[in-house]
Order: C-alpha cells, then sequence, then structure tokens
C-alpha cells in the first residue's frame, strides 16, 4: 500500500526535482530503462557513456588505451572507501596519464573523463529507481546523477509530512546505510544531497548529519530568478546543479583534509563558493586593476582558511590569468603556519613559505606560477636606505591577507604596495571592518562577501556564545581602585591598609592577587565540574598576565586533579617561576593536539593562556571561556570565538566572565556597526525564554491525559507522526535544559523533564523507535532521567523485549489494557518483520500484509480490541513456529527460507518437488561457498552460473530464472555466510 507521505515524497519532491534538473538540460530516465546498458545488476558505471565520452574528449587515443583507462576507473585498488574516492577524484580532476604515439614517439598524454572548459561538452543525466544489488542486498537512491556515465551525486528524497529534525536526519541515515552496503557507488560519487523540497541540504561521504550543509544561495542567479517562492530545495538545485556550478564545485571546491588521524572529504559552503566566485567576478571584470581588488567578512568559525584554498584554486586553474604568483600573507607565526599546513594537507602543490626578510625578496622575483606564503612582517624597510625596493611589477600578482584589517597592516601595507604596485590585494578577515577603519578598505577595496555571526549561527555552521558573570564582587572593570582595594584588603586595618596602597594599590597588583585568583580557580573548578565536563567539553582559562596565568596553574594543581598546561610566550630573562612553565615547540603542538582530543582519550582538561592562543587557534571541543582579563573590539570578538566551533552533541559556547567585560559589552563592540555584531555574545538568561517556550510546546502532548496513567501517556505517542513530533519538541526542550542545568532557574522544569524521559523511554520500548534514545541527549539531561527511571524502578533502559522471548508473554500479562496489548504487539511485530525480512522475504512479507489488513480493520471498526488482540497473539505464535515448520518438511533453518521462496514462484507445483529443488540448491551454495565468499566475485559468478543452470532444468518460468537467481543469492548471502 502505499502512504500519503510516500506520495508526497514522490510528487512533492522527487518529481519537483526531477523537473528542475530537466529544466537546466538533464535527460531523465526511470532506472528500469537502463537495465540494457548494464551487463550485471551490481554495475554502477553505465560503461559506454563513459567510453563514449573518453573518445569523444580524447579523439587521439588508441582502443588499447580505452580499455585501459577503463580498466583503472572501474578497478580501484585502495584499502578503504575514502582512499578509493580520492582516488577516483584525482583521476577525474587532474586526469589520467597513458603513454600513446601520436607520430613522435611514445610520450605522456592525459585523458579527460570530463570536459571541465566547456560544462554543455558532457552527458547529463538523471536517474530514479537505479537499483544497485550484491551480496549484502539491494540498494535503491530516490535519484542518481550521472556525468558521462559517472554516478557523481546521489539525492535521497523525504516526505515533506516527516517532522522538521527528521527529515533530512533520516535522508543522511539513509545515505549512510548505502555506503555500507554498496561501498562501489560511493567510490565515485563526489557528494550527496538529503531533501524533503522544505529542507536541503548537502555533503559529502562519511559525513554525518551534522556535517550536511545548507545551500541558502544560487550565485550567480538571484533567487528571483529561480522561480515565485522557491523552496530550499529549489534554491539548492538552482546553486549546485547548473552545468557550469556542478563542474565548478567539482573541480575546485572539494578537498581532502587529513583531520584526527584519518582523512575528511570537504565540499566548500554556499558562502565558500559564493565569496570565490565573487572575487574572481571581480577580478575579471574590473575596469581597471586597481578595482580588483576587495575584502571578505566570514565571521571565525565558518572557513576562511578553506575559503582562501579555493580562490587560490581557482586562481590557478583559470586560463586567462595564465599561471599567476599566489602571495598569502599573515600577521602571526601560528596563523602562517596554520594556513601553510591547510594548504599542503589539501594538496596544494608546492607552496613555499618565507624563512626571512632576503628570502621573501628572492620568492617574489622568481617568476609567475609560484605560491608564496609569509608573515607582514618579512616586508621591513631597508635599514640602510629606509625604503621598501619595488621586485614586480607584474599584474598577474594575487596577494591574500589574512586578517586585513589589523593595525600591523597599516604600516606594512604601503612597502607590499611598493613592492607589488600593480598587484591585486584581496583580504580577508574573521571579524567585521569597524566604522572608524578606513585604511582596510582604501588599502583592499570594498566588500567582496559577507557572512555574518547571526548567519553562520542560523546555518549552524558555529554554535551561538553565551555568556555570564560569575563573581561580581571580583570585578575589576568598571570600579575604582579605591572601591576595589577596600573590598580586597578589608581584614587590615587601616593604617596598614594605607601603607599597602601607597607599594601596591594598582589594577594589576588586584588582578594578579593570589586571594583573589584562588577564589575564582575555585569557582573554576565547581563550574567546570558541574556545567562543562558532564558532556566531555574541555576549556581555555585566559589571565591578564604570565605571571597571573601562571598562578593560576598553580592554584588549578594545588585544588584539582584536572590536568592543564600553561601556554605563554617565554623570555629569557624569565625567573624561575615562569621558567619552569617554558615548552619548546614540540611540546606546544603535542599538548595542542592532546588538548583537541576527546576528555574520554585525553585527560588534559585545560589550557591556560595570556595572549599565545587566543586567535587562529581551533579546538571544537572547548566549549567554555574562562576570561580574566581585558577584551575589547577585534580582540573580543577572536577571543570569544575559540568557543564557536560546532563539534557533536555541542550545542553553545560559553564565555564565564570575571574581569568584567560583559557588562560593558556594548561599549566593547561599540566601534562596530550594530548589525555586523548581532549576535556576537548573549547572556545566559536569554535562554530562559526559550527554554519555557521549548517546555510548554512538549508538554502541551499531555495536556489532557492523567500522567500517573502512564499506559495512557505511551499511547497518546503511537500515530508514528505525532512520535516524531514530539521527539523533535523533546529533544529541543532537553537541549535548553542541558545549557540552563544546574542554574537554579532550571529547577521549575526538573519533574516534568523526568516525566517525558520516563514516557518517552516506555515509547522507545513499545513502538521499538531506535531514534529515541536517551544516549542522544546532552549528559547531565541523560543523567537525570536515568536515574528517575532506576528510581521509578522502570525497565527500559535496555533494548526492548524480543518477540520470542517468554519475558514478552511476562509484559503482556503486565499490560492492563486491551489497547496497550495490542500496540505493544502490533509493534513488536513490526520490529520483527523489519529485522527479518531479509532472512526470510516471503514468510515476513506475506506477515506484514496481514498485519496491515488487521489494522485497517481495526482503524475502520470492523473488528473489536479483543479480537485484534487474539489475531496479533496468533501472528505472534506463528512466528514462534517458523523453525518448527522447516523441520516438518525435513529442512533446516537456513533451508526453509529457500523452499518458501521457491514455493512462491512454483506456485502449481507439488511440496515434494520444490523440497527437492531446495536440497539441490542448497547443495550447491554449500558446495561453492569458502572463507569470505560473499566478496569474492568470482566465486560468485561460479554459484550463480551453477544455481541458474538448475533452474533452467526445472519448472521455473523463464522469464523469472535472473531475478529469482540474485534473490537466491541474496539469500545465501545471508543463511550461508563465512
Amino acid at each position: 500500500m502505499t502512504s500519503t507521505s510516500d506520495w508526497n515524497e514522490k510528487k512533492l519532491v522527487e518529481d519537483r526535482l526531477i523537473e528542475q534538473l530537466q529544466e537546466m538540460g538533464y535527460e531523465y530516465l526511470h532506472g528500469p530503462a537502463l537495465d540494457v546498458e548494464r551487463e550485471t545488476a551490481s554495475d554502477v558505471i553505465l560503461r559506454a557513456r563513459l567510453l563514449g565520452a573518453i573518445e569523444r574528449l580524447n579523439p587521439w587515443i588508441s582502443e588499447e588505451n580505452s580499455r585501459k583507462v577503463m580498466r583503472s576507473i572501474l578497478h580501484i585498488e585502495a584499502t578503504n572507501l575514502m582512499e578509493a574516492n580520492e582516488a577516483f577524484y584525482e583521476m577525474l580532476v587532474n586526469y589520467i596519464s597513458v603513454q600513446q604515439d601520436l607520430g613522435k614517439g611514445k610520450k605522456n598524454q592525459t585523458v579527460k573523463l570530463i570536459d571541465f572548459d566547456d560544462p554543455d561538452n558532457n552527458d547529463y543525466l538523471v536517474v530514479d529507481q537505479f537499483s544497485i544489488t550484491n551480496a549484502r542486498g539491494t540498494i535503491r537512491p530516490d535519484l542518481m546523477v550521472f556525468v558521462n556515465g559517472l554516478p557523481l551525486v546521489v539525492i535521497e528524497c523525504k516526505s515533506p509530512m516527516l517532522n522538521n529534525h527528521e527529515q533530512i536526519g533520516q535522508g543522511v541515515k539513509q545515505l549512510r546505510r548505502y555506503q555500507e552496503e554498496q561501498e562501489r557507488l560511493f567510490r565515485y560519487n563526489q557528494f550527496m544531497v538529503a531533501t524533503s523540497n522544505d529542507r536541503a541540504r548537502v555533503g559529502t561521504i562519511g559525513a554525518k548529519a551534522q556535517h550536511y550543509g545548507l545551500w541558502k544561495d544560487a550565485y550567480p542567479l538571484k533567487t528571483a530568478e529561480i522561480g515565485d517562492n522557491p523552496t530550499p530545495q529549489d534554491i539548492l538545485v538552482a546553486g549546485v546543479f547548473t552545468k557550469e556550478n556542478l563542474l565548478d564545485l567539482i573541480q575546485n571546491f572539494i578537498v581532502f583534509e587529513p583531520e584526527g588521524g584519518r582523512v575528511v572529504k570537504k565540499l566548500a559552503r554556499y558562502q565558500q563558493f559564493r565569496a570565490v566566485r565573487k572575487a574572481i567576478d571581480r577580478i575579471i571584470h574590473a575596469k581597471n586593476i586597481q578595482d580588483r581588488g576587495g575584502v571578505v567578512w566570514h565571521t571565525q568559525g565558518s572557513g576562511k582558511s578553506l575559503t582562501m584554498l579555493y580562490l587560490a584554486v581557482k586562481l590557478r586553474r583559470l586560463k586567462q590569468l595564465q599561471n599567476p604568483t599566489l602571495v598569502l600573507v599573515t600577521d602571526r607565526k601560528d596563523l602562517d603556519e596554520q594556513i601553510t599546513n591547510t594548504f599542503k594537507r589539501c594538496g596544494f602543490p608546492y607552496p613555499q613559505q618565507a624563512k626571512g626578510v632576503m628570502q621573501l625578496k628572492e620568492l617574489l622575483t622568481q617568476g609567475p606560477g609560484s605560491t608564496i606564503m609569509t608573515l607582514v612582517q618579512k616586508f621591513q624597510e631597508d635599514k640602510e636606505t629606509g625604503a621598501y625596493p619595488e621586485l614586480s611589477t607584474s599584474e598577474n600578482i594575487f596577494v591574500m591577507v589574512d586578517e586585513s584589517h589589523r593595525s600591523q597592516y597599516k604600516g606594512l601595507a604601503m612597502n607590499m604596495r611598493t613592492a607589488m604596485p600593480n598587484a591585486c590585494y584581496l583580504g580577508f578577515t574573521g571579524t567585521p571592518i569597524d566604522k572608524e577603519d578606513k585604511s582596510t578598505t582604501a588599502t583592499f577595496g570594498s566588500y567582496i562577501d559577507k557572512y555574518t555571526i547571526e548567519q553562520a549561527v542560523d546555518d549552524g555552521a558555529t554554535v551561538p556564545i553565551f555568556y555570564e558573570a560569575r563573581m561580581t564582587n571580583l570585578h575589576v572593570q568598571g570600579e575604582t581602585l579605591d572601591q576595589l582595594f577596600d573590598r580586597k584588603f578589608r581584614e587590615y586595618d587601616e593604617e596598614t591598609r594605607e601603607e599597602i596602597k601607597k607599594k601596591y594599590a594598582n589594577e594589576q597588583a588586584i588582578i594578579e592577587s593570589p586571594k583573589r585568583v584562588e577564589q575564582i580557580a575555585l569557582d573554576i573548578i565547581e563550574h567546570y565540574e558541574t556545567h562543562i565536563k558532564p558532556n566531555g567539553f574541555k576549556a581555555q582559562i585566559v589571565a591578564v598576565t604570565r605571571e597571573a596565568a601562571a598562578l593560576y596553574k598553580t592554584k588549578l594543581d594545588e585544588l584539582s586533579d584536572y590536568e592543564s598546561v600553561l601556554i605563554i610566550s617565554s623570555r629569557h630573562n624569565d625567573k624561575e617561576h615562569l621558567k619552569q612553565y617554558h615548552l619548546t615547540n614540540d611540546q606546544e603542538k603535542d599538548y595542542i593536539r592532546r588538548f583537541k582530543k576527546p576528555l574520554s582519550e585525553d585527560r588534559l582538561a585545560f589550557i591556560i593562556v595570556c595572549d599565545k592562543l587566543l586567535t587562529g587557534f581551533d579546538a571544537p571541543i572547548e566549549q567554555v571561556m574562562y576570561l580574566d582579563r581585558p577584551l575589547k573590539e577585534h580582540n573580543l570578538l577572536q577571543a570569544i570565538a575559540r568557543t564557536n566551533r560546532t563539534y557533536d552533541k555541542k550545542d553553545y559556547g560559553l564565555i564565564v566572565d570575571y574581569y568584567g567585560v560583559s557588562r560593558f559589552l556594548e561599549q566593547a563592540l561599540g566601534i562596530f556597526t550594530k548589525s555586523d555584531v548581532q549576535g556576537a555574545l548573549k547572556p545566559i538568561d536569554s535562554e530562559i525564554p526559550r527554554l519555557q517556550s521549548r517546555h510548554r510546546a512538549t508538554m502541551n502532548y499531555f495536556d489532557y491525559i492523567n500522567r500517573s496513567n502512564a499506559d495512557a501517556c505511551v499511547q497518546v505517542l503511537e500515530p508514528e507522526d505525532i512520535r516524531n513530533e514530539f521527539e523533535t519538541a523533546f529533544k529541543r526542550f532537553a537541549q535548553s535544559m542541558d545549557m540552563v542545568m544546574p542554574y537554579p532557574k532550571a529547577q521549575p522544569f526538573v519533574d516534568d523533564l523526568k516525566f517525558l524521559g520516563k514516557v518517552r523511554q516506555m515509547a522507545k520500548s513499545r513502538y521499538r523507535e531506535e531514534g529515541m534514545d536517551i544516549t542522544e541527549c546532552g549528559e547531565k539531561v541523560r543523567q537525570l532521567i536515568a536515574e528517575h527511571l532506576h528510581a521509578s524502578s522502570v525497565e527500559v533502559l535496555h533494548d526492548p523485549i524480543d518477540i520470542l522471548s517468554s519475558k514478552f508473554e511476562e509484559r503482556m500479562e503486565e499490560t492492563k489494557s486491551d489497547d496497550a496489548k495490542a500496540s505493544e504487539m502490533e509493534h513488536a511485530i513490526r520490529h520483527e518483520i523489519k529485522i527479518k525480512l531479509e532472512e526470510n522475504p516471503v514468510y515476513y512479507s506475506s506477515l506484514r500484509e496481514k498485519l496491515e489488513e488487521l489494522i485497517q480493520s481495526r482503524r475502520a471498526n470492523q473488528m473489536e480490541i479483543v479480537d485484534l488482540v487474539e489475531a496479533l497473539r496468533g501472528m505472534v505464535d506463528d512466528m514462534r513456529t517458523t523453525t518448527q515448520k522447516g523441520e516438518e518438511h525435513g529442512l533446516s533453518r537456513e533451508q526453509y527460507p529457500f523452499f518458501q521462496m521457491l514455493e512462491s514462484e512454483l506456485a502449481d507445483e507439488d511440496s515434494e518437488m520444490v523440497k527437492d529443488l531446495t536440497h539441490i540448491l542448497t547443495d550447491i551454495i554449500e558446495s561453492q561457498k569458502v572463507l569470505e565468499w560473499t566478496a569474492k566475485e568470482d566465486v560468485k559468478r561460479e554459484m550463480r552460473k551453477l544455481i541458474k543452470r538448475q533452474l533452467r532444468t526445472s519448472r521455473v518460468p523463464k522469464n523469472t530464472i535472473e531475478l529469482l537467481t540474485q534473490k537466491l543469492m541474496d539469500l545465501a548471502a545471508i543463511h550461508y555466510k563465512l
């Protein structure tokens, strides 16, 4: 039966997307129509189309080399999927090299698989219901996009009727399952799309749902050009799948970056693609060379370094730029290292790092084609002449300057201009240009692209940052030194206070007071233990001076068992109390590497700093910054952004303010345009109204229900759509609770959270709902619910009871109402069918049909509830006796599913004949199987051939032999796997 949800998925999502692609010049075919172009059901490449494209795009190629190229594509040697995918990407974008004699002796030639220069000179095909079968089963992606016969994109469509949270989540879950079951298809995949029309996101192999990105801008198209009221899906398709954009994204906006001991495939986000394309458009279409530059402001944490990389790749590839010189400039050594390493890790060819002032001058004079990384400080004037020399008058130099607004550039920008007067200057910044800063736009030009703090949070590219002022009696900013002094030293008599004041009364002395630092250190430990550590995150402490930072380290070691590291600048004349904390570069890098690891893998919980690691330092696991120093303007924005990186189960970053910065936030950020810094920092109390709203939305489901009646509450969640809506509401409420707990303001909602958690776990058990799992909640919420369930003696902490277990009968006896019994049995049967369908498709498919008939009869009031309970109990009993039935036929547990499948195909034949055929076929399988045979094509080929031969000698209709063989092979892979 086709559900309304399925109909909506087909009509409102799939068909709409196909029509849009057809309007953009794609050919459309229904999947089965391509069977004539495939040798087997496991083929994922349309070989004839690919071979035709190779010969058309490389007219010089010989037949032998064509075959060689095809072999290298079809048989990629790799140890895992990511390695195979990267190897194919190299072939696709940088071409395959073959040796061929073109009349002047043999030499290497590059073979194009796609014409990136002329997008229209390729074959674009969108296909629905394209079945791919192997030993692990059959998958049928909703849509696939082929270019020249290569399956480059897989699209999973979900019904807009699903709740908001599940639309993309279920789509990505399906795509991840496809990657596990059909690894071969995803060797060639460039990216995937999960869409429900109302929501649409794009991601790459291996990515989880949270890493799939929105595509909100169809640049260079304007939204109005897409159509009236375009949906998110319409915008994504227009932005990603126009022929030019699709090939541009594949060729210039994909990188493979090593990260945490594994390789991650990254596709540009829409703002990165837009910024690079805008920069290129400005460069190419500028009226004069001075108008080519500009500033890209993308808020910190949104991938600025990769945007620079994508632009560099694009500049290097554009033929009209004739291999330009690229110069990347930063103002700090760690940033220089970071960007250089990003370029190297992502495979950018030959970036050269200037080691000194003289080497920079040499590199800048070496001519076109070089990529140079340098610190701005290396553009120093000549000590003797006091001037900087002109090094190149070429217009084909592109200078990308990171954090281009900073004051250091003002004095050195002229030297860069002197050295390269005709170069194009492109500024990149993670913080906006302030209202008074005329020099940045004068040096670089106007904004090329903006991606604000609020936009990044809305898109999920960064998490919001909240602040909390703690221990206000110890705050420094905004108070007179006399007030601070009198409060701090109130225990001394007046005469002694006067003596101390004369000698020590300055702000620094008070901030570094051991007593004050000790009090704050104690508060940090308590706050970290109750708010941050439960969810597995780490912390950074920022002190006003190196001495204060060292004191924090001492106090943290004295007062807690948490491992911490002090990372400060070293000076040769440091005293012993600072010298003990000096680190070599390698030691510092090792501590940073350790800090980035999960707390379960590495106990290093705190990094204590003064100036170092306040900028240019990305550690997504850092959730909180304990701030005890004055920061404002750019420094404040850059520092707090240490906590805004996304991480698993991290919903927000937090600044805990001990200095008093947050009380003067408007003043601290006053130099910026208000809209540019909107949402930069929010008080933690601002979450309370949202918590109240989310609480109300979740409790609404039980407004007219007796909450002491657990069965009645669970029954509310029986319809799948209601269950999905409730799940979204609960997760939002739990997210806000996890953020606010254990503050007292969360207390009024705790009892309701416990109640909801209990109902949710009972619903998970009854309805076999995998997604309803308290492990998905934040640790503080999870512990609270788990303790409540334990105290309530509710045995739903573990997996639901197996329907075939004797304990299931005990559960039924405990269940008081017939409605609850029917519901429990119905969903237990559904779950059993779901997990056993592949083992015995004939039996469990018929069982599923029978179940649907019973449920429909009950809904149509054609059956009393007691009769439904009896009928369901009969189905449960039948499921328990399937093995016994096989034994009655003289068949083993493994053989019986084969017998049932053959019986359904040979309905007119007598049972004995079908039983004999079952024995013959399973004997063939037994004789051919070897260790790990399901992964060995030659073994499967022989087994398939013998099965087919046997079926031809039986009375199986000839037109069903091919399909039946595949079904039997699928069963063999499950029941006879070694």
